[in-house]
Protein backbone atom coordinates (compact mmCIF):
# COMPACT_ATOMS: atom_id res chain seq x y z
CA UNK A 1 0.00 0.00 0.00
CA UNK A 2 1.12 3.42 -0.72
CA UNK A 3 1.04 5.81 2.08
CA UNK A 4 -1.45 7.96 0.16
CA UNK A 5 -3.98 5.42 -0.07
CA UNK A 6 -3.25 3.89 3.80
CA UNK A 7 -3.53 7.25 5.76
CA UNK A 8 -3.89 5.82 9.24
CA UNK A 9 -1.04 3.04 8.41
CA UNK A 10 -2.57 0.03 9.12
CA UNK A 11 0.05 -2.17 7.47
CA UNK A 12 2.13 -1.36 10.04
CA UNK A 13 0.67 -3.78 12.09
CA UNK A 14 2.31 -6.49 9.72
CA UNK A 15 5.98 -7.72 10.73
CA UNK A 16 8.74 -7.50 8.40
CA UNK A 17 8.68 -10.65 7.19
CA UNK A 18 5.36 -10.35 6.14
CA UNK A 19 5.44 -6.72 4.50
CA UNK A 20 8.47 -8.46 2.42
CA UNK A 21 6.06 -11.24 1.27
CA UNK A 22 3.55 -9.45 0.32
CA UNK A 23 6.06 -6.73 -2.09
CA UNK A 24 7.13 -10.00 -3.51
CA UNK A 25 3.63 -11.12 -4.55
CA UNK A 26 2.55 -6.71 -5.48
CA UNK A 27 6.17 -6.89 -7.91
CA UNK A 28 5.01 -10.33 -9.44
CA UNK A 29 1.58 -9.22 -10.06
CA UNK A 30 3.14 -5.62 -11.43
CA UNK A 31 5.76 -8.05 -13.79
CA UNK A 32 3.97 -11.02 -15.00
CA UNK A 33 0.44 -9.44 -15.04
CA UNK A 34 0.30 -5.71 -15.42
CA UNK A 35 1.02 -5.98 -19.26
CA UNK A 36 -1.19 -8.25 -19.52
CA UNK A 37 -4.52 -7.88 -18.01
CA UNK A 38 -6.73 -5.06 -19.99
CA UNK A 39 -6.12 -7.59 -22.43
CA UNK A 40 -7.05 -10.76 -20.30
CA UNK A 41 -10.14 -9.19 -19.01
CA UNK A 42 -12.00 -8.37 -22.44
CA UNK A 43 -10.91 -11.49 -23.71
CA UNK A 44 -11.95 -13.12 -20.84
CA UNK A 45 -8.86 -15.18 -20.57
CA UNK A 46 -8.16 -17.03 -17.05
CA UNK A 47 -4.08 -16.44 -16.44
CA UNK A 48 -4.40 -19.93 -14.64
CA UNK A 49 -0.46 -20.10 -15.22
CA UNK A 50 0.33 -17.40 -12.76
CA UNK A 51 -1.28 -20.26 -10.32
CA UNK A 52 2.47 -21.82 -9.75
CA UNK A 53 3.86 -18.33 -9.79
CA UNK A 54 2.22 -17.47 -7.42
CA UNK A 55 2.92 -20.59 -5.25
CA UNK A 56 6.37 -20.53 -5.70
CA UNK A 57 6.37 -17.37 -3.87
CA UNK A 58 5.27 -19.64 -0.77
CA UNK A 59 2.35 -17.00 0.59
CA UNK A 60 0.72 -19.74 2.64
CA UNK A 61 3.70 -21.94 4.52
CA UNK A 62 7.14 -19.98 4.56
CA UNK A 63 8.34 -20.71 7.53
CA UNK A 64 8.93 -16.93 8.19
CA UNK A 65 4.91 -16.17 8.22
CA UNK A 66 3.72 -19.24 10.75
CA UNK A 67 2.86 -18.91 14.26
CA UNK A 68 3.08 -21.80 16.71
CA UNK A 69 -0.28 -22.76 15.65
CA UNK A 70 1.46 -23.26 12.14
CA UNK A 71 -0.78 -20.74 10.47
CA UNK A 72 -0.48 -17.69 9.32
CA UNK A 73 -1.39 -14.55 11.00
CA UNK A 74 -5.03 -13.64 9.89
CA UNK A 75 -4.23 -10.01 9.68
CA UNK A 76 -1.80 -10.91 7.31
CA UNK A 77 -4.27 -13.31 5.55
CA UNK A 78 -6.32 -10.04 5.11
CA UNK A 79 -3.68 -8.44 3.68
CA UNK A 80 -2.75 -11.05 1.24
CA UNK A 81 -6.51 -10.89 0.40
CA UNK A 82 -6.78 -7.12 -0.09
CA UNK A 83 -3.44 -6.87 -2.46
CA UNK A 84 -4.49 -9.42 -4.30
CA UNK A 85 -8.05 -7.70 -4.86
CA UNK A 86 -6.48 -3.97 -5.11
CA UNK A 87 -4.99 -5.69 -8.09
CA UNK A 88 -7.12 -7.24 -9.85
CA UNK A 89 -10.47 -9.77 -8.07
CA UNK A 90 -10.13 -12.70 -11.13
CA UNK A 91 -6.71 -13.29 -9.83
CA UNK A 92 -7.82 -13.06 -6.45
CA UNK A 93 -10.44 -15.43 -6.94
CA UNK A 94 -8.14 -17.59 -8.98
CA UNK A 95 -5.58 -17.79 -6.19
CA UNK A 96 -7.93 -17.46 -2.82
CA UNK A 97 -10.11 -20.26 -4.15
CA UNK A 98 -7.56 -22.48 -3.95
CA UNK A 99 -5.76 -21.78 -0.68
CA UNK A 100 -8.27 -19.97 1.25
CA UNK A 101 -11.67 -21.59 0.46
CA UNK A 102 -10.59 -24.94 -0.73
CA UNK A 103 -7.68 -25.89 1.51
CA UNK A 104 -10.16 -24.80 4.40
CA UNK A 105 -12.58 -26.99 3.81
CA UNK A 106 -10.38 -29.91 3.63
CA UNK A 107 -8.83 -28.92 7.14
CA UNK A 108 -11.81 -27.75 8.78
CA UNK A 109 -14.12 -30.56 7.10
CA UNK A 110 -11.74 -33.63 6.82
CA UNK A 111 -10.34 -36.38 8.88
CA UNK A 112 -6.60 -36.36 9.84
CA UNK A 113 -5.98 -38.39 7.23
CA UNK A 114 -8.08 -37.26 4.61
CA UNK A 115 -5.89 -33.87 5.98
CA UNK A 116 -2.59 -35.54 5.98
CA UNK A 117 -3.59 -36.53 2.39
CA UNK A 118 -4.85 -33.77 0.61
CA UNK A 119 -3.58 -30.94 2.58
CA UNK A 120 0.08 -30.57 1.11
CA UNK A 121 -0.59 -30.56 -2.30
CA UNK A 122 -3.00 -27.67 -1.91
CA UNK A 123 -0.79 -24.96 -1.15
CA UNK A 124 1.70 -25.52 -4.25
CA UNK A 125 -1.62 -26.08 -6.25
CA UNK A 126 -0.28 -29.91 -6.79
CA UNK A 127 -3.89 -30.85 -5.95
CA UNK A 128 -6.12 -27.80 -7.47
CA UNK A 129 -9.99 -28.07 -6.08
CA UNK A 130 -13.16 -25.54 -5.95
CA UNK A 131 -16.74 -25.23 -3.82
CA UNK A 132 -19.15 -26.52 -5.32
CA UNK A 133 -22.10 -25.36 -3.69
CA UNK A 134 -24.57 -23.23 -5.13
CA UNK A 135 -27.08 -24.49 -7.34
CA UNK A 136 -29.26 -23.18 -10.62
CA UNK A 137 -32.41 -22.90 -8.40
CA UNK A 138 -31.08 -22.11 -5.14
CA UNK A 139 -29.06 -19.02 -3.81
CA UNK A 140 -29.76 -17.77 -0.43
CA UNK A 141 -31.84 -20.53 0.46
CA UNK A 142 -29.95 -23.49 -0.35
CA UNK A 143 -29.30 -24.52 3.15
CA UNK A 144 -33.10 -25.45 2.66
CA UNK A 145 -33.65 -26.22 -0.90
CA UNK A 146 -30.32 -28.58 -1.81
CA UNK A 147 -31.45 -30.49 -4.83
CA UNK A 148 -28.32 -32.47 -5.27
CA UNK A 149 -28.78 -35.69 -3.58
CA UNK A 150 -26.25 -38.44 -2.35
CA UNK A 151 -27.40 -42.15 -2.04
CA UNK A 152 -25.10 -44.77 0.10
CA UNK A 153 -24.62 -47.81 -1.40
CA UNK A 154 -22.19 -50.25 0.20
CA UNK A 155 -18.86 -48.39 0.92
CA UNK A 156 -19.56 -45.68 -2.08
CA UNK A 157 -22.13 -43.20 -2.84
CA UNK A 158 -23.95 -41.95 -6.05
CA UNK A 159 -24.52 -38.54 -6.30
CA UNK A 160 -26.76 -36.77 -9.06
CA UNK A 161 -27.15 -33.13 -9.93
CA UNK A 162 -26.27 -29.64 -10.38
CA UNK A 163 -24.12 -26.85 -9.48
CA UNK A 164 -23.67 -23.28 -10.85
CA UNK A 165 -21.32 -20.08 -10.57
CA UNK A 166 -18.84 -22.67 -9.15
CA UNK A 167 -15.26 -20.66 -9.61
CA UNK A 168 -11.63 -21.96 -10.86
CA UNK A 169 -14.30 -25.50 -11.54
CA UNK A 170 -12.96 -26.14 -15.16
CA UNK A 171 -9.55 -25.70 -13.86
CA UNK A 172 -9.69 -28.11 -10.44
CA UNK A 173 -8.36 -30.96 -9.96
CA UNK A 174 -10.92 -31.94 -7.76
CA UNK A 175 -15.27 -30.55 -7.18
CA UNK A 176 -15.82 -30.54 -3.23
CA UNK A 177 -19.52 -31.00 -4.03
CA UNK A 178 -22.09 -30.50 -1.17
CA UNK A 179 -25.16 -32.99 -1.25
CA UNK A 180 -27.81 -33.68 0.74
CA UNK A 181 -28.15 -37.44 1.89
CA UNK A 182 -31.20 -38.61 0.73
CA UNK A 183 -32.04 -40.98 3.61
CA UNK A 184 -31.23 -38.06 6.94
CA UNK A 185 -31.54 -35.41 4.74
CA UNK A 186 -28.61 -33.82 6.14
CA UNK A 187 -25.73 -31.99 3.63
CA UNK A 188 -22.39 -33.85 3.55
CA UNK A 189 -19.26 -32.81 1.38
CA UNK A 190 -17.46 -35.04 -1.44
CA UNK A 191 -14.39 -34.86 -2.79
CA UNK A 192 -15.16 -35.35 -6.55
CA UNK A 193 -12.65 -35.79 -9.44
CA UNK A 194 -13.46 -33.42 -12.46
CA UNK A 195 -12.60 -36.22 -14.44
CA UNK A 196 -15.04 -39.33 -12.89
CA UNK A 197 -17.74 -40.53 -15.24
CA UNK A 198 -20.73 -38.80 -15.23
CA UNK A 199 -19.16 -35.09 -14.31
CA UNK A 200 -19.23 -32.47 -17.06
CA UNK A 201 -18.30 -28.97 -16.40
CA UNK A 202 -19.45 -25.83 -18.81
CA UNK A 203 -17.80 -22.88 -18.40
CA UNK A 204 -20.02 -20.35 -18.13
CA UNK A 205 -19.62 -17.45 -20.56
CA UNK A 206 -21.17 -13.32 -21.53
CA UNK A 207 -20.44 -12.32 -17.48
CA UNK A 208 -19.62 -8.71 -16.94
CA UNK A 209 -17.70 -9.12 -13.66
CA UNK A 210 -14.71 -11.84 -12.49
CA UNK A 211 -14.19 -12.23 -16.52
CA UNK A 212 -11.12 -13.80 -16.04
CA UNK A 213 -12.69 -16.29 -13.64
CA UNK A 214 -13.64 -19.56 -15.05
CA UNK A 215 -17.24 -19.80 -13.64
CA UNK A 216 -18.52 -23.49 -14.28
CA UNK A 217 -22.32 -25.26 -14.72
CA UNK A 218 -21.48 -28.79 -13.46
CA UNK A 219 -24.17 -31.42 -14.27
CA UNK A 220 -23.48 -34.93 -11.81
CA UNK A 221 -25.00 -37.90 -13.21
CA UNK A 222 -25.33 -41.25 -11.07
CA UNK A 223 -21.10 -40.17 -10.43
CA UNK A 224 -19.56 -42.65 -7.89
CA UNK A 225 -17.63 -41.90 -4.46
CA UNK A 226 -15.84 -43.98 -2.18
CA UNK A 227 -17.25 -43.00 1.28
CA UNK A 228 -13.16 -42.31 2.05
CA UNK A 229 -13.70 -39.32 -0.06
CA UNK A 230 -16.56 -37.98 1.77
CA UNK A 231 -15.16 -35.15 4.37
CA UNK A 232 -15.57 -36.95 7.44
CA UNK A 233 -16.54 -33.83 9.44
CA UNK A 234 -19.09 -32.24 7.64
CA UNK A 235 -22.44 -33.92 9.08
CA UNK A 236 -24.90 -31.51 8.39
CA UNK A 237 -25.48 -27.34 7.05
CA UNK A 238 -24.53 -26.54 10.53
CA UNK A 239 -21.27 -27.97 9.94
CA UNK A 240 -20.93 -26.61 6.57
CA UNK A 241 -21.73 -23.21 7.87
CA UNK A 242 -19.29 -23.09 10.50
CA UNK A 243 -16.33 -23.87 8.80
CA UNK A 244 -17.59 -20.89 6.40
CA UNK A 245 -18.22 -18.60 8.94
CA UNK A 246 -14.06 -19.21 8.98
CA UNK A 247 -14.09 -17.48 5.90
CA UNK A 248 -16.53 -14.73 5.65
CA UNK A 249 -13.97 -12.27 7.00
CA UNK A 250 -12.07 -12.39 3.54
CA UNK A 251 -15.30 -10.22 1.96
CA UNK A 252 -14.18 -7.30 4.06
CA UNK A 253 -10.84 -7.35 2.59
CA UNK A 254 -11.63 -7.83 -0.73
CA UNK A 255 -13.78 -4.97 -0.77
CA UNK A 256 -11.29 -2.78 0.71
CA UNK A 257 -8.59 -3.65 -1.73
CA UNK A 258 -11.30 -3.51 -4.44
CA UNK A 259 -11.85 0.15 -3.19
CA UNK A 260 -8.24 0.89 -2.65
CA UNK A 261 -7.56 -0.11 -6.27
CA UNK A 262 -10.03 1.77 -7.87
CA UNK A 263 -9.33 4.64 -6.22
CA UNK A 264 -5.40 4.57 -6.73
CA UNK A 265 -6.22 4.05 -10.73
CA UNK A 266 -8.30 6.89 -10.66
CA UNK A 267 -5.60 9.13 -8.89
CA UNK A 268 -3.07 7.95 -11.54
CA UNK A 269 -5.90 9.26 -14.35
CA UNK A 270 -6.64 12.20 -12.95
CA UNK A 271 -3.11 13.02 -12.12
CA UNK A 272 -1.93 12.79 -16.34
CA UNK A 273 -4.87 13.88 -17.63
CA UNK A 274 -4.73 17.57 -18.88
CA UNK A 275 -7.82 19.88 -19.28
CA UNK A 276 -7.30 23.58 -19.63
CA UNK A 277 -3.77 23.86 -19.15
CA UNK A 278 -3.94 21.83 -15.99
CA UNK A 279 -4.45 18.53 -14.61
CA UNK A 280 -8.07 17.81 -13.55
CA UNK A 281 -7.20 16.34 -10.46
CA UNK A 282 -6.29 20.25 -9.61
CA UNK A 283 -10.26 20.50 -9.63
CA UNK A 284 -12.80 21.02 -6.72
CA UNK A 285 -15.09 18.32 -7.88
CA UNK A 286 -12.31 15.84 -8.65
CA UNK A 287 -10.82 15.72 -5.42
CA UNK A 288 -13.91 15.98 -3.34
CA UNK A 289 -14.80 12.72 -5.37
CA UNK A 290 -11.17 11.70 -4.79
CA UNK A 291 -11.51 12.34 -0.97
CA UNK A 292 -15.18 10.30 -0.66
CA UNK A 293 -13.18 7.31 -2.63
CA UNK A 294 -10.24 7.43 -0.03
CA UNK A 295 -12.67 7.71 2.93
CA UNK A 296 -14.13 4.48 1.76
CA UNK A 297 -11.50 2.33 0.83
CA UNK A 298 -10.30 3.24 4.57
CA UNK A 299 -13.61 2.98 6.63
CA UNK A 300 -14.08 -0.37 5.13
CA UNK A 301 -10.42 -1.46 5.94
CA UNK A 302 -10.93 -0.19 9.45
CA UNK A 303 -13.73 -2.57 9.87
CA UNK A 304 -12.41 -5.57 7.84
CA UNK A 305 -9.01 -5.10 10.75
CA UNK A 306 -11.71 -4.77 13.60
CA UNK A 307 -13.49 -7.78 12.52
CA UNK A 308 -10.11 -10.17 11.90
CA UNK A 309 -9.64 -9.19 15.61
CA UNK A 310 -12.59 -10.23 16.78
CA UNK A 311 -12.67 -13.21 14.78
CA UNK A 312 -8.91 -14.06 16.14
CA UNK A 313 -9.73 -13.74 19.64
CA UNK A 314 -13.21 -15.85 18.86
CA UNK A 315 -16.05 -12.80 19.94
CA UNK A 316 -17.22 -12.65 15.74
CA UNK A 317 -20.14 -13.49 15.57
CA UNK A 318 -22.47 -13.95 12.13
CA UNK A 319 -24.13 -10.40 12.48
CA UNK A 320 -20.53 -8.96 12.65
CA UNK A 321 -19.78 -10.46 9.32
CA UNK A 322 -23.04 -9.84 7.82
CA UNK A 323 -22.64 -5.91 8.82
CA UNK A 324 -19.10 -5.92 7.72
CA UNK A 325 -20.29 -7.16 4.06
CA UNK A 326 -23.39 -5.46 3.39
CA UNK A 327 -22.17 -1.99 4.14
CA UNK A 328 -18.80 -2.71 2.88
CA UNK A 329 -19.91 -3.94 -0.43
CA UNK A 330 -22.76 -1.08 -0.64
CA UNK A 331 -19.71 1.20 -0.45
CA UNK A 332 -17.64 -0.48 -3.02
CA UNK A 333 -20.32 0.38 -5.52
CA UNK A 334 -20.08 3.96 -5.20
CA UNK A 335 -15.97 4.17 -5.00
CA UNK A 336 -16.39 2.49 -8.69
CA UNK A 337 -18.59 4.73 -10.12
CA UNK A 338 -16.79 7.72 -8.59
CA UNK A 339 -13.79 6.30 -10.32
CA UNK A 340 -15.27 5.93 -13.84
CA UNK A 341 -17.08 9.42 -13.19
CA UNK A 342 -13.63 11.10 -12.62
CA UNK A 343 -12.08 9.06 -15.81
CA UNK A 344 -14.09 10.62 -17.82
CA UNK A 345 -15.61 8.61 -21.37
CA UNK A 346 -11.70 6.78 -20.62
CA UNK A 347 -13.19 5.25 -17.55
CA UNK A 348 -15.28 2.75 -19.62
CA UNK A 349 -12.63 1.39 -21.15
CA UNK A 350 -10.33 -1.43 -19.82
CA UNK A 351 -6.82 0.04 -20.33
CA UNK A 352 -7.57 2.77 -17.74
CA UNK A 353 -8.19 -0.30 -15.01
CA UNK A 354 -10.99 1.38 -13.56
CA UNK A 355 -13.58 -0.35 -15.98
CA UNK A 356 -12.45 -3.68 -14.42
CA UNK A 357 -12.94 -2.54 -10.59
CA UNK A 358 -16.58 -1.02 -11.73
CA UNK A 359 -17.88 -4.23 -12.86
CA UNK A 360 -16.14 -6.60 -10.16
CA UNK A 361 -18.11 -4.83 -7.92
CA UNK A 362 -21.04 -5.94 -9.00
CA UNK A 363 -19.98 -9.66 -8.34
CA UNK A 364 -18.93 -8.58 -4.92
CA UNK A 365 -21.84 -7.06 -4.00
CA UNK A 366 -23.50 -10.52 -4.81
CA UNK A 367 -21.50 -13.18 -3.50
CA UNK A 368 -21.45 -14.10 0.44
CA UNK A 369 -25.02 -13.67 1.08
CA UNK A 370 -26.68 -10.80 -1.02
CA UNK A 371 -27.22 -6.98 0.59
CA UNK A 372 -30.88 -8.50 1.36
CA UNK A 373 -30.05 -11.18 3.06
CA UNK A 374 -26.88 -9.86 5.20
CA UNK A 375 -29.70 -7.04 6.21
CA UNK A 376 -31.68 -9.74 7.59
CA UNK A 377 -29.32 -11.20 9.45
CA UNK A 378 -28.12 -8.09 11.24
CA UNK A 379 -31.68 -6.71 11.44
CA UNK A 380 -32.44 -10.06 13.57
CA UNK A 381 -29.36 -9.59 15.76
CA UNK A 382 -30.58 -5.87 16.61
CA UNK A 383 -33.96 -5.86 17.38
CA UNK A 384 -34.08 -9.73 18.55
CA UNK A 385 -36.97 -10.29 15.95
CA UNK A 386 -36.50 -12.38 12.92
CA UNK A 387 -37.53 -10.89 9.46
CA UNK A 388 -36.77 -14.26 7.67
CA UNK A 389 -39.99 -15.74 5.75
CA UNK A 390 -39.10 -19.57 6.97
Amino acid sequence: MTERTDLFGFAESLTAAETEKLAGLRALLEERARPHLARWWEDATCPEHLRAEMAALRLEDDPALLTADGAPRPVYIGFRHFELARFDMSIGTLYGGQVGMFRTLVREGGSPEQIERWDPRIPSFELTGCFALTEPAHGSDIAGGLETTAVRVGDSWRISGRKRWIGNAAISDVLVVVARDEVDGSAKAFVVPRTSDGVTVTDISGKIALRMVRNGDIVLDDVVVPEHDRLQRIDSFRDLSRILADLRFVVAWNAAGLQAGAYEAALRYTLAREQFGRPVAGFQLVQEKLTRMLGNATATLAMAMRLTERRASGAAEDAHAALVKTWAADRARETVALAREVCGAEGIRVDTDVARFFADAEALYTFEGTHEINSLIVGRAITGLSAFTR
